[in-house]
């Protein structure tokens, strides 16, 4: 929490020494826009990072006054309106970013994952497959998770499936791929890959309702009851008027 609370300040002391070195004035250069403009988006990110988004905006306008349509202040930008809850400003803001960089893979993720989140599935299949096309991309794993996550959405369960294993054979810690295995294996009646795709989630994540309900389901499996209680203990304190709660009284 430190390091994140200090970057503000730290930005705007890199910020300081871009737009203020001797007398001359490095705005009027291409150079010194361009190193100005970065470190405004890198202080606008620092507040999006903290929750801040009215302070965000400050830097990100500043930024947007240095090039109107950089690519990388409008992503940040989206990202900012998207916390905001203003769809509308956030697709243009990533469209604009995307007429500029049309191939720039985390743009085209993090719009996928804007449009999974407006239930806008097969939009977001769309950017989540263009974004899985660089091999080199260093977070590659996550654009396969999503990209089987929206599949799922979509109900192609065979090709979700195969596209959460792929993001799991490039990184073994992703809790979101893990627990979406745990229960499509529960489905199938594959109780032992689904405990050690379950239990693997558990030591990454902490627990909500959906991941609730799968332990309980596990443990009544294999004859926990002590652990099947537990869940449902969970279940009734965290999230009583649940759909995952009323399914584990009516299994119960």
């Amino acid at each position: 929490m430190i390091l994140r609370a200090a970057l503000p300040v730290f930005m705007v002391g890199l910020l300081a020494g871009c737009v203020s070195s001797g007398d001359t004035n490095p705005l009027s250069s291409d150079k010194g826009r361009d190193e100005a403009r970065q470190a405004y988006v890198q202080l606008g990110l620092g507040y999006l990072q903290q929750g801040m988004t009215d302070q965000a905006k400050i830097p990100l306008g500043k930024a947007l006054e240095l090039d109107k349509t950089d690519p990388d202040t409008n992503a940040a930008l989206a990202l900012v309106f998207q916390s905001e809850m203003e769809p509308g400003l956030a697709e243009r803001a990533f469209q604009t970013a995307l007429g500029r960089r049309p191939a720039d893979t985390r743009i085209l993720n993090n719009y996928g994952s804007f449009l999974f989140e407006q239930q806008r599935y097969q939009d977001a299949y769309s950017q989540f497959l263009k974004a899985s096309a660089n091999s080199l991309y260093p977070e590659r794993s996550r654009v396969y998770e999503n990209l089987g996550v929206t599949l799922l959405k979509l109900g192609q369960r065979d090709a979700g499936r195969q596209q959460l294993e792929k993001a799991l054979r490039l990184n073994r810690q992703q809790p979101r791929a893990l627990l979406e295995m745990a229960e499509m294996s529960y489905e199938d009646r594959h109780y032992v890959p689904a405990r050690d795709y379950y239990d693997r989630f558990s030591l990454l994540s902490g627990q909500n309702a959906r991941s609730l309900l799968l332990g309980a389901r596990l443990a009544s499996v294999f004859e926990e009851r002590t652990s099947t209680a537990n869940y449902g203990q969970q279940l009734k304190r965290l999230y009583p008027g649940t759909p995952e709660y009323q399914q584990y009284l009516s299994e119960q």
